[in-house]
């Protein structure tokens, strides 16, 4: 959530005529919103002279915070250059970052989509302690923007509401672009296939002078960067070059961004040197690849792909064939790979510049590996079909794998610990996902994958929120079952839309996994690939949903199933996550008559603890027959106690005795 005010507003207007003030608020807010926009974020609302905008909802993407700080400081630079916009008004600014809920409010003829929790209402504290020109964020902002944001830390701050002072640090500048993505340190595993395969690749650019294309598809965390880096020093080590431009997903999207980096690399231009010397350097790196030839043309198309001059091209043709002629020129003088990060947000004119690369360079041991997410191919279809050309998918960790992992980067954990099972099931192979709750877990804030840290979540919630909008609907539905489920289920829930088209789409995404066998006679299961995906999904839905969603379900397994009380501790969940505390207290009874008749003593105690929660004071029936049988419980679990300790002391010394009478 990010809150910005005009400073000094009040005092203005009181000066000023109404018409003025009101022309004048309509330039400063269409300003600060069009800033909000090109970071990827909504303008919720325009109050007077604030503006509330929000990142996250209703897309989201997996660096949101840094989105909103990034925004917040543009604005700030925009107020500050432009006085007579603004007319000489300050901003004050405020950025938090937090879990709210995003539904439409207000009369049913103007109801409007708007977030509400105490996260946005803490953001408009900040926003009025902000100095003048200042952008105040919180902690979970500042936490999530550390590589990208210069931040001063301050005195915490005591907020109208806030039971407790509030950390507090004042954004100073962001970096120039948006940080390197950290590339893990942990140990490289379950990818030595497709490092072999890339490896080939190169042996064969590189000794037959042969150019190729290498695409590696994956989803986010799975391991592209990691696994590049790991082929990158094989490269270097063997005396290559390598050369890494990125391209970004906001800000304006500028021309042949990545490529105007490897330019600038390859000739050791820095973004601080002036425009003179950086066009000097280009010249002089052009004299010594093309020593006897003329490369002024070159150079001039360079610059305007490198964004070092203001001059124009009469042909495209032109301007591609003096990149290509440099990069061959580049590789002939020692054998290059090109990487090519984040191609599912390159610029059009990028894309079709490398397609050409690829069907015209000749004779050169250049290698181009370009990294992209798997949605990528659903934009450019016709990517796959491009000569020498050749995609490598990265498909999560095996389980041996994944369980390596898990145990390397948690390496005190005893063999028999149950931990190291939960983060490889809830992880599913991903990488990123593993070593994330893995750190988390050595830092001691939690003793299971409970509660997500926010990185995982807001990554999660982005690749749930590019999915087509049916496709989200179901898999929102089906996280409300569980982590497995059944296309029954589904249907029950009246989702809509052609559901095996749908279920084979997330399928084809990775998402949703089919079982071999299933639980329930002639009705198809599935499973979430990872328990993660599941809990980010759910905790999406508002409350009303989810009660709605768990009634259905709840009254599918009992139609579908052939013995209710085999599954009375499901239906128990389902019926009180759907707000009718009388059902399921009534199965909680059932699952722990159940589980009394298997001895599991403790597990009759937590059952009717919880139906004793759920059943009415006045309902004297029902906590008669719940303490009844716990109380059963008890005695039983004192006696095997007793029993399992005969011949101990304490036997003898009296001090084991029955908890109840």
């Amino acid at each position: 959530m990010l809150f910005a005010d005009l400073s000094g507003f009040t005092a203005l207007s009181e000066r000023t005529d109404p018409e003025e003030i009101r022309s004048m608020v309509d330039r400063c807010m269409c300003a600060m919103g069009e800033v909000v926009e090109q970071f990827g974020g909504a303008v919720d609302k325009v109050i007077g002279d604030a503006l509330m905008a929000v990142f996250g909802a209703p897309v989201a993407h997996e660096d949101d915070a840094t989105r909103a700080v990034r925004a917040a400081l543009e604005i700030q630079r925009r107020a500050s250059e432009n006085t007579e916009e603004f007319c000489g008004l300050c901003v004050r600014v405020g950025v938090n970052t937090g879990e709210v809920i995003f539904a439409r409010v207000g009369p049913e003829a103007r109801r409007e989509l708007t977030v509400m929790g105490d996260a946005v209402n803490t953001a408009a504290r900040l926003q009025s302690a902000a100095p003048a020109e200042g952008v105040l964020v919180g902690e979970q902002t500042r936490a999530a923007t550390a590589l990208d944001i210069e931040y001063e830390g301050l005195a915490p701050l005591t907020a109208k509401g806030k039971s407790a002072p509030l950390l507090v640090w004042l954004a100073r500048s962001a970096t120039a672009a948006p940080a390197e993505r950290r590339v893990s340190d942990a140990p490289f595993v379950g990818r030595e296939t497709e490092l072999e395969l890339l490896a080939r690749s190169w042996a064969r650019t590189s000794s037959e002078r042969y150019p190729q294309l290498v695409t590696i598809l994956g989803a986010p965390g799975i391991g592209k960067t990691r696994l590049t880096l790991e082929l990158a020093h094989q490269i270097q080590d063997e005396g290559g070059r390598v050369l890494r431009g990125r391209s970004f997903p906001y800000g304006e999207r500028v021309a042949y961004g990545a490529l105007a980096l490897l330019i600038k690399e390859a000739c050791v231009i820095f973004a601080s040197d002036p425009a003179s010397e950086a066009v000097a350097k280009l010249a002089r790196r052009l004299r010594t690849l093309f020593r006897d030839a003329d490369a002024s043309t070159v150079a001039t198309h360079l610059s305007i792909v490198a964004r070092l001059t203001d001059d124009q091209v009469e042909e495209r043709e032109d301007l591609f064939a003096s990149v290509r002629c440099f990069l061959e020129a580049l590789a002939r003088e020692q054998p290059t790979l090109l990487v090519l990060e984040d191609l599912q947000w390159a610029d059009q004119s990028l894309l079709e510049l490398v397609g050409s690369l690829v069907v015209r360079l000749t004779d050169a041991p250049l290698l181009i590996l370009a990294l992209a997410r798997e949605e990528f191919l659903d934009d450019q279809p016709d990517w796959a079909r491009l000569p020498r050309h050749v995609t490598v998918q990265l498909d999560a960790l095996g389980s041996g794998h994944a369980n390596d992992l898990v145990r390397r980067l948690l390496p005190r954990t005893p063999e028999d610990d149950p931990i190291v099972s939960r983060v490889e099931r809830a992880a599913g192979g991903n990488p990123l996902l593993i070593e994330e709750l893995t750190a988390w877990l050595s830092e001691g804030e939690a003793s299971a994958p409970a509660e997500l840290p926010t990185n995982i979540k807001t990554m999660i919630a982005a690749r749930l929120d590019r999915l087509p909008a049916l496709e989200r609907q179901l898999i929102l539905s089906a996280s409300v079952i569980g982590e497995v489920f059944w296309r029954g289920s589904l249907e029950a829930l009246g989702t809509p839309g052609p559901l095996p088209e749908l279920l084979q789409s997330l399928e084809m995404r990775d998402l949703i996994r089919r079982m071999p066998e299933s639980r329930i006679e002639g009705e198809q299961e599935l499973t979430f690939k990872h328990g993660l995906i599941r809990e980010v999904a759910y905790s999406t839905l508002p409350m009303t949903a989810r009660r709605q969603r768990h009634a259905a379900v709840a009254g599918f397994i009992e139609r579908a199933a052939g013995d209710r009380s085999a599954y009375a501790a499901i239906l128990a969940h389902h019926w009180r996550q759907a707000g009718d505390a009388q059902r399921a207290a009534d199965y909680l009874l059932t699952a722990a008559e159940q589980a009394g008749r298997g001895w599991a003593h403790h597990e009759v105690i937590s059952l009717c603890n919880q139906a004793l929660e759920l059943i009415a004071d006045g309902d004297e029936p029902r906590r008669r027959r719940a303490r009844l049988r716990r109380g059963v419980a008890l005695q039983e679990r004192y006696h095997a106690e007793f029993d399992f300790g005969a011949g101990d002391q304490s036997k003898s010394s009296g001090e084991m005795s029955p908890p109840i009478s």
